[in-house]
Order: C-alpha cells, then sequence, then structure tokens
C-alpha cells in the first residue's frame, strides 16, 4: 500500500495513508519529501516551503490559506491554516460536461405500487402527527411485532418532538416531511396517529399529503377514542392482512432513488469513499436511476464544481439560490457561515471547509445536475438532484428518505450507528474503522487505495446497493435502527 497520496498535480500538499513518522522520506510523483513531524492517517503535509499567507491547494482547488510559515514535510492543518470562504457571491453559468459511464440496464425486485413508486421495503409505518403521542406510537409498534407475516419487512414507529407551538415556515417543514413520509413507497401501509388539538392535525395535515390509496393509509384521532391503543391496534390488523400478501416484482434500475450522505468525515473521505459513491451515482444515473446530494452548508467552498455541471441555465440560478439562501439562513441567525468542520473532523485529518466540502462534493460523482429541490421536495426528476437541508447526517438523511429516496449510502471515516427511516448502508474510508466496527460498516471503501480501485470497489457498491433493494438487510436494519429528525427553525411557542 502506497504511503501517501498527492490527488491533484496542482496540489502544494499531500495526505497520509497511513500513520507516518517523523524523519521517513516519501516519494510522490519523483519527489522526495522528508517528514519534520508525525502525520497521522488522512492528515496533510506540505510538499514545499510555504511561505505565510499561501494558498493550500488539494484536490486541485484552494483550500485555505497559510497563517504562517509552513515547512516542506510539516503537517498542515487548523494549526497554521485558515478558511478563504467568504459571505453571499455571484455566480457566472460555465457549463462543463464529463464523460459518463455506458448504462448496465441493471434491474431489481421491489414492490411496486399502485401509484407506480416502487418501494425496497414491504413496511408498515407508524406517524405521530405530534410529540405529545410518541409515547403511544412507540407501544403499538412494540404490541405490533407479534403480528408480522407474510412479506411485511417490519412495523416501525417514527417519534419527533414537533406537529405544535411552531410557527410559519417551521411548521410547514414538519407538515410536509411528515406528508412526504406518509406517502412513501417503501411502506405497504401507513398508520398516522393525531392527537386532535394540535397544530397540525390529521385535518390539516392531508392536504399536504396529496393522493393516497385509503385502503393502505389509515388515520387515528387519540382524543377521540375510548383506547387509542386498541383502536390503532385494529387499523394496524387489517393493514397487516393487506400488506402481507404484496410481492417483489422485477424492476428496472432506473426506479431506484437512492440518497448520498457523508458524517464523521476525514482525511480519507474526499480520496476513498467519497469518490466511489461517485462512481456508483454515475453508474445509476446511467442506468436512468436517481441520487439525490444535501447538506448545503457541505458544498460550500466547492459549489462552483456543481453549478457548472447543471443541465441549463434554470438549474443553475436553482443551484446559486441553494447556496446563497442557505448563507442567508446563517446570517440570519447571527451564526458564522464556515463554522464547520466538527472536532471529529478535524481529528481525521479535515481543516477547512473548502476542505471538507470538495471530499463531501465528490459523492456527486461527475454527472450533470438535472434538478434542485427545496426541503420538503419530492423527487420528480431522474438523474442527480441537489436537496436543501443542513449538514446535520440526521436531518439530512431525512430529507432525503422524505423526497422520496428508497436507500440512503453514507461515507464516514470516524464511524456512526445511526439510520434514517430507510436502509442507511454505512461505508468506511478506511479498513481501521471497517475492520472495528463490523456491526456498523455494510462496505470497506478503504480498500480502493490497497488493493483494489474507486471503479472496481463502486462496481461493488453497485451489486451491493441492488442486494439491498432486493431484500438484504443492512447492518443499521439488523440492529433495529430506525429515525427520522425534522429541521428545525423557527421559534418555539
Amino acid at each position: 500500500m502506497q504511503k501517501a497520496i498527492k490527488i491533484h498535480s496542482k496540489d502544494n500538499v499531500a495526505v497520509a495513508l497511513q500513520p507516518l513518522k517523523q524523519g521517513e522520506v516519501i516519494s510522490l510523483g519523483g519527489q522526495d519529501v522528508t517528514l519534520v513531524e508525525d502525520i497521522e492517517q488522512g492528515h496533510k503535509f506540505a510538499l514545499a516551503d510555504l511561505p505565510e499567507n499561501t494558498n493550500i491547494i488539494k484536490y486541485g482547488t484552494v483550500i485555505g490559506h497559510t497563517t504562517k510559515e509552513v515547512r516542506t514535510g510539516a503537517h498542515v492543518h487548523v494549526e497554521n491554516i485558515k478558511t478563504n470562504l467568504g459571505d453571499v457571491l455571484e455566480y457566472t453559468y460555465t457549463p462543463e460536461t464529463f464523460e459518463q459511464p455506458a448504462a448496465q440496464g441493471r434491474t431489481f425486485k421491489g414492490f411496486v405500487r399502485k401509484n407506480g413508486d416502487v418501494g425496497i421495503r414491504n413496511e408498515i409505518w407508524i406517524i405521530p402527527t405530534v410529540g405529545c403521542v410518541n409515547n403511544i406510537v412507540q407501544t403499538v409498534e412494540r404490541q405490533a411485532q407479534s403480528l408480522i407475516k407474510g412479506s411485511i419487512d417490519g412495523i416501525h414507529a417514527f417519534t419527533h418532538p414537533y406537529g405544535c407551538s411552531q410557527m410559519g415556515g417551521d411548521q410547514e417543514n414538519t407538515r410536509r416531511i411528515l406528508a412526504d413520509l406518509i406517502v412513501h413507497p417503501n411502506a405497504g401501509g401507513v398508520l398516522v396517529l393525531g392527537l386532535g388539538c394540535e397544530n397540525s392535525n390529521i385535518a390539516v395535515l392531508k392536504p399536504y399529503i396529496g393522493e393516497y390509496d385509503p385502503e393502505r393509509v389509515r388515520f387515528v384521532v387519540a382524543q377521540a377514542e375510548e383506547d387509542e391503543v386498541a383502536a390503532c391496534m385494529k387499523q394496524i390488523e387489517e393493514l397487516v392482512e393487506i400488506v402481507s400478501k404484496d410481492e417483489r416484482t422485477e424492476c428496472p434500475a432506473s426506479k431506484l432513488k437512492i440518497g448520498l450522505k457523508c458524517g464523521g468525515s476525514d482525511g480519507l473521505s474526499g480520496i476513498t469513499a467519497n469518490p466511489v459513491v461517485g462512481r456508483f451515482s454515475d453508474l445509476l444515473v446511467a442506468d436512468g436511476g436517481t441520487t439525490i446530494l444535501a447538506e448545503v452548508p457541505e458544498m460550500f467552498g466547492a459549489e462552483t464544481q456543481l453549478m457548472n455541471r447543471a443541465v441549463n441555465e434554470e438549474v443553475f440560478h436553482k443551484t446559486v439560490d441553494l447556496i446563497n439562501n442557505f448563507k442567508e439562513y446563517f446570517t440570519a441567525n447571527h451564526q458564522t457561515i464556515y463554522e464547520n468542520p466538527s472536532p471529529g473532523n478535524k481529528a481525521g485529518g479535515i481543516s477547512t471547509l473548502e476542505d471538507k466540502s470538495n471530499g463531501c462534493v465528490q459523492k456527486s460523482g461527475s454527472a450533470v445536475i438535472s434538478d434542485v429541490l427545496e426541503y420538503g421536495d419530492r423527487l420528480k426528476t431522474n438523474g442527480l438532484n441537489l436537496l436543501s437541508t443542513p449538514g446535520n447526517d440526521l436531518v439530512a438523511a431525512t430529507g432525503e428518505a422524505a423526497a422520496g429516496c428508497q436507500m440512503v449510502l453514507f461515507t464516514t471515516g470516524r464511524g456512526t450507528p445511526f439510520a434514517t427511516a430507510v436502509p442507511t448502508i454505512k461505508i468506511a474510508t478506511n479498513s481501521r474503522l471497517a475492520n472495528a466496527k463490523k456491526n456498523w460498516i455494510d462496505l470497506n471503501a478503504g480498500r480502493a487505495i490497497e488493493d483494489s480501485s474507486i471503479e472496481a470497489v463502486g462496481e461493488e457498491l453497485y451489486d451491493l446497493v441492488i442486494e439491498t433493494a432486493n431484500g438484504k438487510k443492512c447492518r443499521s436494519e439488523e440492529a433495529g435502527y430506525h429515525d427520522i429528525a425534522i429541521f428545525k427553525q423557527g421559534v418555539t411557542l
């Protein structure tokens, strides 16, 4: 295995692929660099003497500038570099396209719903309209487990603390996300439980849902029932009889909608796991499928890469608005736009937001951007989409699921056990994590720089996605992890 990598020919830093010791001589592209200090895996070191205020180049792009002189072979990190990023910017559309892989014509076996959508799971979901009834839906979930039969994959309740005491757009977020989940194709049946007096009560929520199958979407108002648990169980029993008879049928990969997410990133995220997911995204898009890239704050500093891949000027302007509107959200709340990366990211070798963002957008591959979605929107265009969400793992992944994704691919260098409402596949950036947390990790992308390649592991990931779509449980499903988190933006009454 190589010891370090210079990602782009323009780079003036390299990244350690394994722990390196002071005094080691590292050969990169005909250049020998003697390390003047220890360098941890995923961390950067200078390939030349860098005077103060020199731009640091990684991925072939600027990721910050030096705050003091840095010697050749020295650690390049938060102690000696700083972001170059500013506030709201103006952008120019400079279209750029890349050669895409050929279609493979893959298929999977999914559950075709009455409206033509396809689920990869046949579950029954219990969704509360308001946090006041969380304990009730959890009680119903526990009692309903004994009813599972036939093709039913599970019965899950998705609790949340919202649905009342919210105002304006904040309340809209809750209503739209709940409505999106109620019609999600992974749910063969849904029970919606309301309290009765909440702001987002069932009568208010129904217009947000739109068309739905009344045979498979049931409603109970707790205040209108003598025994609300018994009323819920009656509806669940009826749903079980319907949903348990559903069968998987052959479907083209063009019916797959996959969320792309990263969290607990490290210095290898943009070198291994994220490019592997990007390769997968290009392969699925070539087959007519759909992927979503979310977490807008982690596009800051790499946004022009995405803007210039917009399919047309309309989508370009929507991408500009996506970026600048999110910056304005930060400033409206009197927060620093570039207060990122996290402590865990820094420990893993990421120094600035540009560093993080340029690694993050590798998950998008090189396909054109076909559409841009607001938070709570549902997918309507095949291909690569952008979705407005914060970087928070649970909130962003929930946004992708609510948009219609049947699965989320989650890359991580630090590790995390969480899962959203849909199967959440964990992809490790390094072999150490993959070996240490086998109960969390589904795929080891660290092999892309050890004994394989980005292209080969990308194909392997496509295989895993198809297997998971066919019913194979991922690690988080085996552990029974299912959560949602809604984007909280406004005041609480």
